[in-house]
Order: structure tokens, then C-alpha cells, then sequence
């Protein structure tokens, strides 16, 4: 087990911590105050994804176990962000969302894994980690505004409901958008495979 992958582990460790943190026994301990910690795990989660790469990479660590492990524990945590934000704050954060952002995520990777194992090359701009990024920023700010519904920046007043609610929408059809292209090309892909073969 080399040092990337160990933190890829570690990284899979702090989502029970963080549904911990929005648990009610999380809310009495914190005293109902776990905004800002579940959005500190959250960044240490996402934050340590960029550094278990770049440690790969620069110390030629990179496997193919690793880097699969490191896509999926991506949607691991995106997932499990949406899925406890239904509970903890079904008022910003509809449960329909939270279905189709978890859909998007097998859907994307169980193309990518079928498309590996039959040799296809999937020509679409690789978002991966910054759909993550996206996604990742939507459930801070969904935090913040359940914790403050409106935030000060100096002088300045900002509606922080409408603001989470205008980045969970653009984070929304980004992902979906980035699903179709996905799907487009897969089905492309295999459709001209099919061809060439029944020519043959």
C-alpha cells in the first residue's frame, strides 16, 4: 500500500465523520452548530484528493488500482455529501436533486468502467475532478446558508439562501450536461463498433 492510496483510504475515513457531525448526536454535542465542521471534513475529504495525485505523479506511484480508487472514493463523497444534506436540510436541498447528482455519478462511471474494459476511448473533456470541485462548492454552500441564511462581506449584506440555491442549480445542469456528453459519445462509440462489425 503506497502513501497515495493510503490517503485515498483516509479520505474514505472522514465520510463517516462527517455524516457523524450531521447526525443528531453531532447537533447536541456541537449544539446544533455543525455547519462548520462537516464543511471543514468536507474540504479535507475533497482537498486531499488533489494531494494523493500529485504525490502519485511526482513519485511515479501512479497504478491503475490507484487511480480507480481514487475516481470512485470522488463519487463516494459527493454522494454521501447530497445523500445527508436531504436529511439535515430538505429545505435547500431537495431529495430529487440529490437523486439525479448520485444517478449521474454510477452513470458516468459505469460508462467509463464498460467503456475500459471493451477498449473504447470516451473523447469527452475529462471534468472529473472539476465536477468534483463544482459539486463540492454547491454542498459548502448549502451548509453555510442552513447555518446563516444570509452573509455578511464587509459592508455588504448577501442573501446566502438564493446564493446556495443559483450554485446548486448551475452545479446541477453542469452535471447533467457533462452526463450527456458522456452518454452521447458511448453510444457512438459502440454504435460504429457494432457497425464495423456486422460489415465484417
Amino acid at each position: 500500500m503506497n502513501l497515495p492510496n493510503s490517503i485515498t483510504l483516509a479520505r474514505i475515513g472522514c465520510l463517516p465523520l462527517f455524516l457523524w457531525i450531521l447526525s443528531s448526536v453531532g447537533s447536541r454535542m456541537l449544539h446544533g452548530r455543525q455547519e462548520l465542521p462537516a464543511a471543514a471534513v468536507l474540504l479535507l475529504a475533497w482537498g486531499s484528493g488533489a494531494v494523493d495525485g500529485y504525490i502519485a505523479r511526482r513519485t511515479s506511484q501512479v497504478t491503475k488500482l490507484g487511480t480507480l480508487l481514487s475516481a470512485l472514493t470522488d463519487r463516494l463523497v459527493v454522494s454521501t455529501a447530497f445523500v445527508a444534506l436531504v436529511r439535515f436540510a430538505p429545505e435547500l436541498l431537495p431529495a430529487w436533486v440529490a437523486v439525479l447528482i448520485v444517478g449521474r455519478e454510477f452513470l458516468v462511471t459505469g460508462l467509463r468502467a464498460v467503456a475500459t474494459q471493451e477498449r473504447m476511448e470516451l473523447h469527452v473533456l475529462d471534468l472529473g475532478k472539476v465536477m468534483t470541485a463544482v459539486q463540492t462548492i454547491s454542498v459548502l454552500c448549502v451548509l453555510l446558508a442552513h447555518g446563516w441564511p444570509t452573509w455578511r462581506l464587509g459592508g455588504a449584506t448577501l442573501p446566502g439562501v438564493a446564493i446556495a440555491s443559483g450554485v446548486l442549480w448551475t452545479m446541477l445542469a453542469i452535471s447533467l450536461l457533462s452526463a450527456a456528453a458522456y452518454f452521447r459519445v458511448f453510444w457512438i462509440d459502440a454504435r460504429n463498433r457494432h457497425q464495423g462489425r456486422a460489415r465484417a
